[in-house]
């Protein structure tokens, strides 16, 4: 009989594609993966792993038995999930992402509202771009990974994965308060084609969201300066270096010397939260949908879509629904439902990368 465990080691060799990508996601040493699939090549009695340069590469038989894996370990977290909606206890590890003005926005809120209300369950958060978000949640290294897309630019998500709209987040662009522009009560983009801009890096999402924004306008862009987090470009406006866009979800306070001012095209971001679809009837999944969109509520940084509870009585807890039924994931997951997350969340099949 085939060893559960080494069927996972396989999994992860499969999907990470290398010995130490596989130890780091299932958090155990390289010597343990070999010693695994060592073992588990004695089980079948086939080679799986065969050199690669400086490192290994899968066998043809290696892949079929890891596309089985992938299967067989796709059904046991279903059983998993089954299991734990019937007890309805939300309780063990989640594991959590977020981009960082949503890490700032929403995750103070959100987890101190989880660890309040189920004592019994531990989260483990960490901050990371939303391509790294998505790719932990497909890995199993992530439960939920909390990311974003534009108005006009979606970010596609691979198959077996579901998204919920937590709240669209209305973007300004931040400018020096010596601008000529400071005192409008809207700018239209052409309007900034001679300014400087401080980007985010070379290939992000966001960054390349902003090349083909300007350019579907006429503006060819002049990028001064690249930084990852929000409040870095918000301090090179502050110090007179450029323009920048600044949506609203994690950005108070605002430095000293930068005004905001809204944009004549009504830019705007959508977040979203992400989990795989054979585990969204776990009840811990549901209360972490639950009290990421309490928390967009709570802290003001954008308009939630949709219908929102009362603003007024955020402690409220939502009535538990019944047990969602195995199996519906097409055209809508069982928690779109469950949980009111400001739209239907839908299971999607598009490769990770750029929208084209």
């Amino acid at each position: 009989m085939l060893n559960l465990e080494r069927l996972r080691t396989l999994d992860a060799l499969a999907r990470h594609g290398s010995v130490s990508g596989a130890a780091e996601g299932l958090h155990i040493t390289t010597s343990a993966v070999s010693q695994q699939m060592a073992k588990l090549e004695r089980e079948v009695g086939q080679r799986l792993l065969a050199k690669h340069g400086r490192g290994v590469r899968l066998t043809d038989a290696g892949r079929l038995l890891a596309e089985h894996a992938a299967r067989i370990l796709s059904q046991v977290e279903l059983a998993q999930a089954d299991l734990e909606a019937q007890r309805g206890q939300v309780a063990g590890e989640l594991r959590i992402s977020a981009f960082p003005t949503a890490a700032r926005g929403l995750f103070p809120v959100a987890l101190a509202d989880l660890r309040r209300r189920h004592p019994a369950l531990r989260v483990r958060s960490r901050e990371t771009e939303p391509e790294n978000g998505i790719r932990g949640v497909i890995r199993g290294d992530l439960d939920l990974a909390v990311v974003l897309d534009w108005y006009n630019k979606p970010m596609p998500l691979p198959d077996g994965l579901v998204k919920a709209l937590l709240l669209d987040d209305p973007a300004d662009v931040a400018l020096p308060a010596d601008h000529p522009l400071a005192a409008r009560e809207e700018i239209d983009l052409a309007e900034l084609a001679e300014d400087e801009w401080i980007t985010w890096g070379e290939g992000e999402f966001c960054h390349e969201w902003l090349m083909f924004t300007l350019r579907s306008k006429g503006v060819e862009p002049i990028v001064a300066h690249r930084a990852a987090e929000s409040h870095t470009q918000l301090n090179l406006v502050a110090a007179g270096l450029g323009v920048c866009v600044a949506p609203l979800l994690g950005r108070d306070p605002l430095p000293g010397g930068v005004v905001t001012v809204p944009l004549r095209q009504r830019v705007r971001r959508h977040v979203f939260v992400v989990w795989r679809a054979d585990a969204d009837r776990r009840p811990s999944i549901r209360a972490a949908l639950r009290a990421l969109r309490a928390a967009g509520q709570r802290v003001g940084g954008a308009a939630l879509t949709g219908g929102a509870p009362d603003a007024g009585a955020p402690d409220a807890e939502p009535a538990q629904a019944e047990p969602a039924q195995s199996g519906v994931h097409v055209g809508g997951s069982p928690l779109a439902a469950d949980v009111p997350v400001g739209g239907p969340a839908v299971a999607t099949g598009a490769p990770v990368g750029g929208a084209s």
